[in-house]
């Protein structure tokens, strides 16, 4: 899990890339949860916060830019 510190020292596209790749992640855990239930139902909410939490640092960083 990323702390806001880590993602602050990644760059912008790095940042975009990672924001693809969680929500794709995302997607699949919510995919997997509708047919079975998964091990860890609380992984769902640590990577929707992990989504938002790339998306308010992207933003930040864009309005710096």
């Amino acid at each position: 899990m990323l702390k806001a510190k880590e993602i602050r020292e990644l760059g912008l596209e790095e940042v975009r890339k990672r924001i693809d790749e969680e929500e794709d992640q995302l997607r699949r855990l919510h995919f997997q949860h509708a047919i079975a239930q998964i091990e860890n139902p609380t992984l769902l909410r640590r990577k929707r916060r992990l989504v938002a939490r790339l998306k308010t640092i992207l933003r930040e960083q864009e309005n710096e830019a």
